[in-house]
């Protein structure tokens, strides 16, 4: 990976849509606004266009780790936008602070993420190791008894 920048920024920017609220599935829907779920996935979103322009041929990003404080609300219709800024770079993990606010200007939320840059045959190593276990144990539970 190529250094980046200190305070070099990404931004992501979304309308919030009925499927962006709060609906805890089993439970059901909760509250008519911006999940904090979704949130978190856009502040994960945001931070990973951060690395693409650095990374080098063969390498890729995985999401480490997501902290995200949710303050204020966005209703559906209103325009979130989410800045990810580049705090530091301490060996092959990528820190970026987030805040997302909503059309208003209202700061709706802030939080932090941790990327890993790897070589992509690690990363698809890994997830071949993982498939083959899944398989395995899918047999086992599928074999008569």
């Amino acid at each position: 990976m190529r250094p980046i920048p200190q305070d070099y920024r990404a931004v992501f920017e979304t309308t919030v849509t009925p499927e962006m609220t709060v609906d805890f599935e089993e439970l059901g829907k909760v509250h008519p606004v911006y999940a904090t779920y979704w949130m978190a996935k856009h502040m994960e979103l945001a931070s990973r266009k951060i690395i693409l322009p650095f990374l080098e041929p063969g390498e890729d990003g995985i999401g480490f780790e997501v902290r995200v404080r949710h303050l204020a609300s966005a209703l559906p219709g209103m325009r979130v936008r989410v800045v990810a800024r580049h705090q530091r770079t301490e060996g092959n993990r990528v820190y970026a602070s987030c805040q997302a606010e909503n059309e208003l200007g209202d700061r709706i939320g802030e939080g932090a993420t941790v990327q890993v840059v790897l070589p992509r045959e690690k990363i698809e190593a890994i997830f071949d190791r993982l498939r083959a276990r899944f398989e395995e144990v899918r047999r086992g539970r599928d074999a008569p008894a």
